[in-house]
Order: structure tokens, then C-alpha cells, then sequence
């Protein structure tokens, strides 16, 4: 497996680690534990992951295509030359969906890919993950990296966020894009009102994979609210997503908000906080992925909080390989939890 090369290089330097680990719950989740002796390899001078599997059936094509960092797959020949692997991946709408937005405290959008299947494969969907549309719900939702990876997966999408400013970068870049890509789709901005006062606004965005499929009412449908995380349930059903997705603050100055904002930047806090109000937002079977950085917290309370909010967590050994470094003060990790 050839990895993609990545816009952030110190991203780049963690890709090749990160995919083994990945590559690693795709084989424990559903590829029936086939892959084996997955490491990192050296060919003629170009770094590769390198795995062996008994055979590659489509339908482990199927899944492998869709791999957050995999830019090529190539069989090995007796003789060591490679061969083409040819490969479909979910992905419906060009990827300046996810890159072409920049900005202070962004998410890799390889990284979001990753931490968004890691999560799907822990739930009871994993099966479906290539032909079911599943919601997903990423409730500290930025500008939308995780949303855009949804919807270029063809899935449903909600988000949360309190920042106005990301709020109204999110509406005005999506609308454009939507507009500029010809996509067949309606997008409203309204404000959300109770009881005569307004608690929020709300981004409503129905879309079409294909005109046809608009045209024949297969749509999708995106929902992003400007209100607190912590009012998520004030917005949305219980037993609504099948995933839920966040990058929670890291606990340092950049991409994250202090409790002026609404938010404290100590994750443990956060999710000490939150959990309760997201869990119930969860279908039975359905997962939970979050990244946070280890500086500011240890993994085993971040654990113990999901354990107290009834979540199993997933600690086998692909799972407690994500750590890595984003930056001196950052180290990120992730944990995924599933809901009995």
C-alpha cells in the first residue's frame, strides 16, 4: 500500500504508523482478522505498508479503498514487481470538499477520514459501511471537516457548534461550494426559536449525490446548529446516529475556545460534561470516536468517563496505536467506545 502523501509533514511522518493501526481494526472489524504481518516496508526507496492476506475478495477491495491515507495498492509477484490493484472508493463529490478550506486550528482532513472509519467499523454498522446511509453526528463540529467527510461518503450529517464565526465560515463555504459544483441541493439558514426566544440558528442543506437522484427524491441531508453542545439534546431525537465523531479541544490556545466561548479547553472536563447529554443521542450498537491530546489528559480517565456513561470502550490492539505527535505541545490520540 502506497500512502498518500499528506499536505502537513508532520502528519505525513505519523501516516505511515497510523494506517498500520487503521488497516489493523479494518482486518479485526471486517475482514474477519485476514490481514496479517502488516508493517512498514521499503521499496525500491518509496516507503509502503506491506500486509498478507490469504486472497483479496471484491468485497475486501471494497473496504481497503476506502483506507483515510491509501493512494495506491499493489500486489506483490513472486518475482518482487508490483501489480495494480485497481480500486472504488465511497467518495462522491471531488475532495476540495475537505482540503480547500484553510485555517488556524483545522483538522487533518486524513486524520477526520480515519477517526470517522475507525468509528463506523466499531459500531454494528460496520458491515454496512459501503452501502448503508448512516448519520453521523459530530457534536464540536469547527467548520465542518468531519460533515464534509460524511457527505462525500454519501451519508447524512449533523453538527453542533457555538462559535458564530464557524458557524457562518461553515454556511457561506458550503453554500458556495454547492453552487460552484453544480450540486442540486437547497440551503437555509433560519433561527431556532422556544417558548418566544431564540436558543440557536440552524443550517438545513438537502442535497443530491447525483441530479437524478434529486430530481427522483433520493436526497441527503445536512443539519449543522449554532447553539451549545451541551443543549444537543434540545435539537436532536434520542437514539438518532449511528456514530458520533468530535475532535475535542486540546487544552492549548489554538483551535480551541475558553470558557468565555462556552467550552472549557481541559478535555476531561468537556466530556465530563457532554457524554451524558451526547450518549442518549446514540442508537443501540452505534459509536463513539473521539481524539484529545494526552498531554492535558491521561487515557485512562478519559476511559473511565465513558465507562461511567455506559459506553464499552474498544481496547484491543489496533486501538491503542493512534497515538501521535501534531506539534510540541500536542499529542493526539483517540478513543472509540460503542453503546450496548
Amino acid at each position: 500500500m502506497l500512502i498518500l502523501p499528506a499536505a502537513n509533514r508532520v502528519y505525513a511522518e505519523a501516516s505511515v504508523e497510523l494506517t498500520q493501526a487503521e488497516l489493523g481494526v479494518f482486518s479485526e472489524t471486517v475482514l474477519g482478522g485476514q490481514i496479517g504481518e502488516i508493517r512498514d516496508e521499503e521499496i525500491g526507496g518509496v516507503r509502503y505498508v506491506t500486509f498478507s492476506v490469504p486472497e483479496l475478495s471484491d468485497r475486501q477491495k471494497e473496504f481497503l479503498a476506502n483506507l483515510s491515507s491509501i493512494y495506491a495498492l499493489f500486489g506483490i509477484n513472486e518475482n518482487g514487481t508490483l501489480t495494480p490493484v485497481a480500486l472504488t472508493s465511497m467518495d462522491r463529490f471531488d475532495d476540495d470538499l475537505i482540503s480547500i478550506q484553510k485555517y488556524a486550528g483545522k483538522t487533518n482532513e486524513h486524520f477526520t477520514k480515519m477517526l470517522l472509519n475507525v468509528t463506523v467499523l466499531s459500531s454494528d454498522s460496520a458491515e454496512h459501511m459501503t452501502g448503508r446511509t448512516l448519520r453521523v453526528f459530530d457534536p464540536l463540529c469547527g467548520r465542518g471537516t468531519t460533515l464534509n467527510q460524511a457527505i462525500m461518503y454519501g451519508y447524512d450529517a449533523d453538527g453542533m457548534d457555538r462559535d458564530r464565526k464557524d458557524f457562518e465560515a461553515y454556511a457561506a463555504f458550503l453554500r458556495t461550494w454547492l453552487k460552484r459544483k453544480r450540486v442540486k441541493h437547497t440551503a437555509e439558514v433560519a433561527s431556532v426559536r422556544r417558548d418566544r426566544k431564540m436558543i440557536g440558528r440552524r443550517l438545513d442543506v438537502s442535497l443530491g449525490l447525483a441530479k437524478e437522484d434529486y430530481k427522483a427524491g433520493d436526497k441527503r441531508r445536512l443539519t449543522v446548529v449554532n447553539a451549545d453542545t451541551l443543549k444537543a439534546g434540545d435539537f436532536f431525537s434520542a437514539s438518532t446516529f449511528d456514530v458520533i465523531v468530535a475532535d475535542a479541544p486540546y487544552g492549548v490556545q489554538h483551535g480551541s475556545r475558553g470558557k468565555e466561548g462556552g467550552l472549557s479547553r481541559h478535555p476531561l472536563d468537556l466530556l465530563q460534561d457532554a457524554l451524558p447529554v451526547w450518549t442518549p443521542l446514540l442508537r443501540r450498537g452505534g459509536a463513539v470516536g473521539i481524539s484529545w491530546n494526552t498531554n492535558v489528559a491521561r487515557r485512562d480517565d478519559v476511559v473511565d468517563i465513558f465507562t461511567k456513561n455506559g459506553l464499552e470502550v474498544k481496547d484491543s490492539g489496533p486501538y491503542l496505536r493512534f497515538g501521535h505527535r501534531v506539534d510540541q505541545a500536542i499529542v493526539r490520540d483517540i478513543i472509540v467506545a460503542r453503546k450496548p
